[in-house]
């Protein structure tokens, strides 16, 4: 069922890159009716053309060495680990799992390490704990940014209804951040995307736009890379094992 439902999206979108025609308002209206669908990905409705690199985890396994550098080593903050345990492939996803001890799982993509483009995920998660943060973002390459650099286009929180979109672009003061946030059931499979122009940083949440920067001062000056993370953030309550499943990423011109 996940092949065949990949193939028709990315059918989907190879058809519009070949007119050469960017979405119609029509197309745009009906990926907002349509809701959690494959059609509502930002790469369809505004026409982003063929797809340059990614994974559509159709293979089973651990993550493709390849494409992922997996992490093994301290969690968040030094809180917990990081294991490559935590990471399973198969039915067509990636599944990320943090078990009650704090032991989960991230990795950075070694694909399209670079200035800008459009990347785009497809994203859901378990009735996570509150103290499990999934997270799909740009991190900057080789680990370094004079400014700090990070853009995490879907974050969750403590408060599991919501999601947000965090701009990082200062290393510490009270305005280091820009960011946006909806409510929505991140237990539900939702298209997660983020565009990096020389223009600016825009988001969208399936194929709506629901963050944008264009402030010269706050875009990234180093190139990024993709990363997944379900990290840990205890409060010394009990912590439900929890899941993050990813089942495609798709990076764009």
């Amino acid at each position: 069922m996940f092949a065949l439902r990949k193939a028709a999206a990315l059918a989907a979108a190879g058809a519009l890159a070949l007119t050469g025609c960017a979405a119609t308002p029509a197309l745009e209206r009906q990926a907002v009716l349509t809701g959690v669908s494959d059609l509502a990905q930002a790469a369809v409705v505004r026409g982003w053309g063929p797809v340059l690199a990614g994974d559509e985890f159709n293979y089973a396994g651990a993550p493709d060495p390849g494409k992922w550098n997996v992490f093994d080593g301290p969690g968040h903050a030094g809180k917990g680990i990081r294991s490559p345990n935590a990471f399973r492939v198969g039915g067509g996803v990636v599944t990320v799992s943090g078990n009650a001890a704090g032991t989960t799982g991230g990795m950075a993509a070694t694909f399209a390490n670079r200035k800008y483009g459009r990347w785009e995920a497809r994203m859901k998660t378990s009735a996570r704990d509150s103290q499990y943060h999934p997270v799909l973002l740009l991190w900057p390459n080789n680990n370094k940014s004079p400014t700090c650099a990070e853009v995490d286009y879907a974050e969750g929180t403590a408060d599991t209804t919501q999601i947000k979109f965090n701009l990082h672009h200062a290393c510490h003061g009270p305005n280091f951040q820009t960011r946006a946030a909806r409510r929505i059931d991140t237990s539900r499979w939702h298209n997660y995307a983020v565009e990096w122009t020389p223009a600016g940083i825009t988001g969208y949440l399936d194929g709506m736009l629901w963050f944008s920067d264009s402030a010269p001062a706050h875009q990234p000056t180093v190139g990024m890379h993709q990363t997944v993370q379900l990290d840990w953030f205890p409060t010394g309550a009990h912590t439900k094992p929890s899941q993050m499943q990813v089942d495609w990423i798709r990076v764009y011109r």
